[in-house]
């Protein structure tokens, strides 16, 4: 159900967030304790504020109340995906070269699963990482079917 949920969301949100200029980042469906989230992460260039959250909260609010295809109470929320927004589609990947990043992946690649570091490059196929282990700079290769999870990280 959770699936089916998210899908019907995306097909009302995507025009919403386009008439805005807003690009539909995740969406998620999850029950947390005895409540059900709806949550829709959404972000534009230079970044979101809550006056846009808040208009395509409305929106899609309007939308979801005309189909209900929520058979039980839930709670809507609309915020910006953070400085650690999830690298979804290729696309997100492709915008994140120069950018700081962490990618974890589904088995080792030289011993490791999980990689933080200067994205370098993306060609669709293989993202290639500068990063640092134990002061000795290191480029690594990672195959996308590989990749598990991809966001932006926060360098300190």
């Amino acid at each position: 159900m959770s699936k089916n949920v998210t899908e019907t969301v995306e097909e009302l949100a995507l025009p919403i967030v386009k008439e805005m200029n807003v690009e539909l980042v995740d969406i998620e469906y999850v029950k947390e304790g005895s409540s059900w989230f709806l949550r829709v992460f959404v972000d534009k260039e230079g970044g979101i504020d809550i006056e846009d959250c808040g208009t395509v909260s409305e929106k899609l609010s309007e939308k979801l109340d005309e189909l209900d295809p929520i058979p039980h109470n839930y709670f809507l929320e609309v915020s910006s995906p953070g400085a650690e927004r999830p690298l979804k589609k290729k696309e997100d990947i492709e915008k994140s070269v120069g950018k700081y990043v962490n990618i974890k992946t589904y088995e080792p690649i030289d011993g490791l699963k999980s990689f933080e570091g200067d994205l370098l490059d993306f060609d669709g196929e293989t993202i290639k990482l500068s990063m640092t282990i134990k002061t000795r700079k290191k480029e690594v290769s990672i195959p996308y079917p590989k990749v598990a999870k991809a966001r932006l990280a926060v360098r300190f």
